[in-house]
């Protein structure tokens, strides 16, 4: 099965994946901006956007061997959410692939547990699961609301995450399942040390859905790893403090 990408941009390669039940189009601004001085390439994760389901994604390997194949042989690779985790994941199945990683409101794993006490409730998680059989729409309408809770601008936020649904089309309801899937049991604490790209991790102060905390413990994980915390920012800072983290990501590739 093959993946819809869009690209542009001329230099160094770089690819962006999107977080759960969006499509690459959330990029729109920050592909633009990095295009100006390197090639960016913009997947649909699998079920997502113009991209297919496949039953081999329905796991995180799975997921991130389908996307290593569908991005340059060596690309810095930049992750949001779900979308950090496949990155990661890429980073440590193939190192000598990724020049640099960003990621971007990522933990190591998704829900609380027992010797993890940050993120969200699993049992929130599992609520979601359970009404995403019934209705996709509303699950993933409420997964944005939990997304932008306190922002320092949540409606404006909000309007641009509900603009990427509606202009993707309906994802399919098992890569919807799969990703909740991920979120509720993925654990990439054993995987993290072994990681030797440079890597540069971005939180939110108050993001509810992965806390700053989850975030610094991945980049405490990560050999030589940065941590950078947007002030009053929630779970998707390159909308919400577009220019700010544009220019951290930016800054940070420059260096490779």
């Amino acid at each position: 099965m093959s993946l819809h990408r869009d690209s542009q941009g001329l230099g160094p390669d770089v690819a962006l994946l999107h977080g759960w039940g969006l499509h690459g189009g959330i990029f729109d601004s920050l592909a633009a901006h990095l295009s100006a001085s390197r090639r960016v390439h913009v997947p649909d994760l699998p079920g997502h956007g113009r991209s297919p389901w496949a039953k081999g994604a329905a796991d995180l390997e799975g997921m991130a061997r389908l996307v290593a194949a569908h991005v340059p042989q060596r690309c810095a690779l930049v992750g949001w959410s779900l979308g950090g985790m496949v990155a990661a994941r890429i980073a440590t199945l193939y190192p000598e692939r990724v020049s640099s990683l960003v990621l971007i409101a990522t933990g190591p794993c998704g829900a609380r547990r027992r010797d993890w006490p940050h993120g969200p409730e699993d049992s929130l998680l599992a609520g979601l699961a359970q009404r995403l059989e019934r209705d996709w729409k509303a699950t993933v309408q409420e997964f944005l609301g939990l997304e932008v809770r306190g922002d320092d601008n949540p409606l404006a936020t909000l309007r641009e995450l509900k603009r990427c649904v509606q202009d993707g089309g309906a994802p399919s309801t098992l890569a919807l399942a799969a990703g909740l899937a991920m979120l509720r049991g993925v654990d990439l604490r054993p995987e993290l040390p072994a990681i030797r790209t440079r890597t540069l991790v971005i939180a939110g102060e108050y993001d509810r859905l992965t806390p700053p905390a989850a975030a610094r413990a991945l980049a405490e994980l990560v050999p030589g790893a940065r941590f950078e915390q947007v002030a009053r920012a929630a779970h998707a800072p390159f909308l919400s403090h577009r220019e700010q983290v544009e220019r951290l990501i930016g800054d940070f590739l420059a260096g490779e």
